[in-house]
């Protein structure tokens, strides 16, 4: 690395760490939110904010708009990714620690390459799958064992739910991404994500008068920053790194700086089984998106 490139690799790692940091204080945020609000209104206020956050920026930008035959895979992508995802996760949330949450999120690309596999024929090599195991094993760990007396937490396989409505979604944006730039594609699935996230309207007008200051600011960062700003921050860090693998690497931080969070915010904890679970899951995810590519 000559002088000159040091500044640009410097300022790419900057934007990959600004965005996990973002990131991982969605999982705090949300839990937060949730003392104040019902899953149903969480959803409503943070999307709705990211769709006009989107919006606001495409409309600087300039781009274009969807093509009326790609309308029902932005439609499948935004209730997969958005609507469904966001359910899933918000209601999960309820009885999931932020740090066990984000455990079970990050096993999300585990499902996009087995959905990689049997819907576009992926070739997958031995080590991918050997790595996808051992995720496996770790999310067992995480869901069944999250509590001390070793039962089935319900909101923990509603948030591994969200991880697989994940994977189907990254399935529908690689196929967008072939006609549309990923912010278009990102944009648009937000927005009708959003639109679906309305039907808890009437949840947010009753709950919010009994809300206060605090809480609708901390909803407005998580529309605004993990959703827009994490999202810039991270394209360019994927843009401009000579190797993908140097930035992804910084999303396995994820899990382990919403722990920290959780912990400092929350007063938050997790059981042994829980982080040893999680540990076996990034060992899993380091094995799949790593080492296991040609």
């Amino acid at each position: 690395m000559n002088n000159q490139d040091s500044p640009k690799h410097t300022l790419v790692f900057a934007s990959a760490l600004t965005a996990v940091l973002l990131w991982a204080s969605a999982f705090p945020g949300t839990r937060f939110v949730l003392q104040y609000y019902s899953p149903g209104s969480v959803m409503v206020l943070r999307f709705v904010t990211a769709a006009l956050t989107f919006v606001i920026i495409g409309l600087v930008k300039k781009i274009s708009l969807p093509k009326m035959k790609d309308m029902p895979l932005f439609i499948a992508s935004g209730l997969s990714g958005v609507f469904l995802y966001s359910f899933l996760f918000t209601t999960g949330s309820v009885t999931v620690s932020a740090g066990v949450s984000s455990f079970i999120v990050a096993s999300s690309p585990v499902f996009t390459m087995i959905f990689a596999r049997v819907f576009l024929k992926e070739k997958v090599k031995l080590l991918c799958w050997i790595g996808v195991w051992i995720s496996f094993i770790g999310l067992a760990a995480v869901t069944l064992f999250q509590s001390d007396d070793f039962t089935i937490n319900l909101g923990a396989v509603l948030v591994l739910g969200a991880a697989i409505c994940s994977g189907v979604y990254s399935i529908i944006v690689r196929k967008l991404t072939k006609t549309y730039t990923a912010f278009e594609a990102t944009t648009y699935t937000i927005i009708i994500g959003a639109i679906g996230t309305l039907f808890f309207l009437p949840e947010v007008i009753s709950e919010i008068p009994y809300s206060n200051l605090q809480v609708n600011l901390v909803i407005l960062f998580l529309g605004v920053f993990p959703a827009g700003l994490a999202y810039f921050a991270w394209s360019y860090a994927m843009a401009k790194a000579k190797k993908a693998a140097h930035v992804i690497v910084f999303a396995y931080l994820i899990p382990f700086v919403s722990s920290v969070l959780g912990y400092v915010w929350l007063g938050e904890t997790m059981t042994f089984f829980a982080v040893i679970g999680g540990i076996v899951i990034i060992i899993g995810m380091i094995m799949t998106n790593v080492f296991g590519k040609d």
